[in-house]
């Protein structure tokens, strides 16, 4: 599998496997976009390495070239001079880096093509980690709220509600009970209290008039009626 695949698959992992499963899912998005980032330094490494081979060989055709065209001049010296054989012996080295160069120039041709492959795999590479790096944070903060969540849906899920409700009708009725109770002592109460006062003032009233009959007693005002009886004569 090639390096981008291996990247694309890592930005396409699916956040609700990770919670499903037992892992982290921040330490597992922190660690894929940490792994991107030595892949990205691995792969500018080897950019570096592709374009100075590139840059090597291209001075070395240069070089090739140039000493090819340095054994013309001085074939065309000895010509000048009359030596023929020398001459010829400059042409002949001439010749041998005409070929180098050719050779080396040849080699150029699939060092431009890894190069230019390699800077496009960077590139790509560049953009999958800014992506990532966006899609890391979005992630991280929908697997927090669903931890949360998770997390609140377990407590109450561990909540006994019924129990808890049930406690609060049964101190409800007690209150009830206790207000009723203590509502009923408080009538009785008062009730009692009423009777007595009642049964004193009815008392007062019979010794009042008690004692206005004695007094007019003592004074002859008034002498006891007794009941009247009917004589028949003969």
């Amino acid at each position: 599998m090639g390096l981008i695949d291996r990247i694309g698959r890592v930005i396409r992992a699916n956040l609700n496997n990770l919670i499903g499963q037992a892992e982290d899912p921040e330490k597992i998005l922190e660690q894929a976009v940490e792994d991107m980032q030595q892949d990205l330094i691995q792969m500018r490494q080897a950019v570096a390495g592709a374009i100075a081979t590139q840059k090597r060989t291209e001075r070395q055709v240069k070089q090739a070239q140039s000493t090819a065209e340095e054994w013309y001049n001085r074939a065309q010296l000895a010509l000048s001079k009359g030596d023929e054989t020398l001459a010829r012996e400059a042409l002949t080295r001439r010749k041998s880096y005409q070929e180098t160069a050719q050779a080396l120039q040849a080699q150029l041709v699939p060092q431009n093509e890894v190069v230019a492959r390699l800077k496009k795999e960077m590139r790509t590479l560049e953009s999958k980690i800014s992506e990532a790096k966006t899609k890391k944070d979005l992630y991280i903060a929908r697997a927090r709220s669903a931890q949360a969540s998770q997390k609140i849906n377990e407590m109450l899920g561990n909540m006994n509600t019924g129990s808890a409700l049930s406690a609060f009708e049964r101190m409800e009725d007690k209150v009830m009970q206790l207000e009723a109770q203590s509502q009923a002592i408080e009538e009785l109460s008062g009730n009692e209290l009423e009777n007595k006062f009642a049964a004193l003032e009815s008392g007062n009233d019979i010794d009042t008039e008690l004692a206005a009959m004695k007094a007019r007693l003592n004074a002859g005002t008034e002498s006891p009626k007794l009941p009247s009886s009917h004589t028949n004569n003969p």
